[in-house]
């Protein structure tokens, strides 16, 4: 299993979205926008690997002399791309390490450090 599947099917993380209270967000920077600032990074980072890590995958596939007339189906492609449309989405993961303090993040204008 792929670093990027491993660390982001964790059963923890529901695939569905749920109303987070916002005052538990603010609780952490102190400001509610810097927390969704932060979050809204993160699931960027989550996105662009998990996007990077399976396109590396599925290159092993491709065929240098594709013609749109003879693409075949490769049933392990298509298991692999189901395994990572079952993933749960980058901002709900995102969510999830910020909630428990899984994310590093510093503010440039005080230097101060946050875990």
């Amino acid at each position: 299993m792929s670093k990027i599947r491993k660390n982001y099917s964790n059963p923890a993380i529901a695939n569905t979205i749920e109303t987070k209270n916002l005052v538990n967000l603010k609780s952490k920077t102190g400001n509610l926008y810097e927390a969704i600032a932060i979050i809204g990074r993160r699931a960027n980072q989550i996105n662009t690997d998990t996007k990077v890590e399976l396109h590396n995958t599925l290159a092993d596939f491709s065929n240098s002399n594709d013609n749109m007339e003879e693409i075949q189906e490769n049933k392990e492609q298509i298991e692999i791309s189901r395994a990572y449309e079952k993933l749960p989405s980058p901002a709900l993961s995102a969510i999830f390490e910020f909630e428990n303090d899984k994310i590093y993040y510093r503010n440039n204008d005080e230097n101060e450090l946050y875990s």
